[in-house]
């Protein structure tokens, strides 16, 4: 499917997932998660050398608007990407911004 045969609410999702990833926190918390992998809160935070509270916001951010998903085992609530094509978005940043 081409993005012309996207519906208007198709188009509107996939500009809320964008703007959900715009911010370089967020960039760098689906850098982490790409490949499948699944982190919890505190491993995020603890790589990115923030607060956890901060990294609990963003996660929340990326998870309200489809970027994430996440699953409950135990006590830990390990987060994931929620399509594992939304890698190709955190590669071609990375790329883009290499190349300048």
């Amino acid at each position: 499917m081409q993005i012309k045969d996207l519906s208007i609410e198709q188009l509107d999702g996939a500009v809320n997932m964008l703007k959900a990833i715009a911010h370089p926190m967020r960039i760098a918390i689906l850098s982490y998660l790409e490949d499948g992998k699944r982190l919890t809160v505190t491993e995020i935070h603890e790589l990115l050398k923030i607060e956890q509270s901060t990294t609990s916001h963003h996660l929340g951010i990326l998870k309200d608007k489809g970027v994430l998903s996440s699953k409950r085992d135990g006590k830990n609530t390990y987060y994931f990407l929620k399509h594992a094509n939304l890698s190709s978005i955190v590669q071609c940043i990375s790329q883009c911004t290499i190349s300048e």
